[in-house]
């Protein structure tokens, strides 16, 4: 991860762009009063949102495992359907 100050990265824009996508490299841009951003590849952006779509799935999962054990459920009789 590098951090450059914003001037040096609008004059270098393409090679930070291309070091992002080329070394799969996050490169953080300081800018006034810590407004920074982060310069990443799309393909590791991607990963980020899958990442958390799966920790919030994994999550829902670990709560409904929880209730479970408490005792928290309840069961239903299986619907039977006919192959007509």
């Amino acid at each position: 991860m590098k951090a450059i100050n914003f001037s040096k990265v609008r004059n270098n824009l393409k090679n930070y762009c291309d070091t992002a996508i080329d070394e799969n490299e996050e490169i953080i841009v300081t800018r006034k009063d810590e407004r920074n951003v982060v310069i990443l590849s799309l393909e590791k952006y991607n990963q980020l949102l899958k990442d958390i779509h799966n920790a919030k799935y994994l999550a829902k999962l670990d709560l409904a495992y929880e209730q479970m054990l408490a005792g928290k459920v309840k069961t239903h009789d299986l619907i039977e359907v006919d192959d007509d």
